[in-house]
């Protein structure tokens, strides 16, 4: 029997964060998936370089594909270096693939890279989220109420 999956992930040391995907879209839901990278991508990783800012995460051939993400060579490799904006191969189940694809096919959503991580075991994990994109009205609604709330923190810190 499989173990229950954490509602938190396990993140040790975040490398990069997408935060403008939080802004931008509407997340439905959020699992984690390994990377498949060479050791100079580890090594720059782990040096705490690398951007996801403009990157998104595409299902072909059922695979699920890392795509613009950027990681940049490794200052101390040599001639086997990687390239910086490669196709990264996003590790995951048949059954989440599956589902992933639905939901990209049927319901017009998109895969959204929201974090770049090392767990526990010292393994990187992408946090891939389901989301559909905001509208321009979504936004600043959202706007609205993290704003509102900021105000009713100095509120009631003044009054409290």
């Amino acid at each position: 029997m499989a173990r229950p999956r954490p509602e938190t992930f396990d993140k040790v040391k975040t490398v990069a964060e997408n935060r403008r995907a939080r802004y931008d879209y509407a997340i439905e839901e959020k699992l984690e998936a390994g990377i498949a990278l060479t050791g100079t991508e580890v090594k720059a990783l782990r040096f705490g370089e690398g951007s996801i800012a403009e990157s998104y995460a595409d299902v072909e051939g059922g695979e699920v594909w890392l795509i613009n993400a950027n990681i940049p060579e490794f200052s101390h490799g040599n001639r086997h270096n990687h390239d910086p904006k490669r196709r990264r191969k996003l590790l995951l189940h048949v059954n989440e693939i599956n589902k992933l694809h639905g939901a990209v096919e049927r319901k017009g959503m998109t895969l959204v890279p929201l974090s770049i991580y090392f767990n526990g075991r010292g393994r990187a994990k992408v946090e891939l989220a389901l989301a559909k994109g905001k509208k321009q009205h979504d936004k600043r609604q959202t706007e609205k109420a993290r704003d509102w709330k900021r105000e009713q923190g100095r509120l009631l810190k003044d009054h409290g």
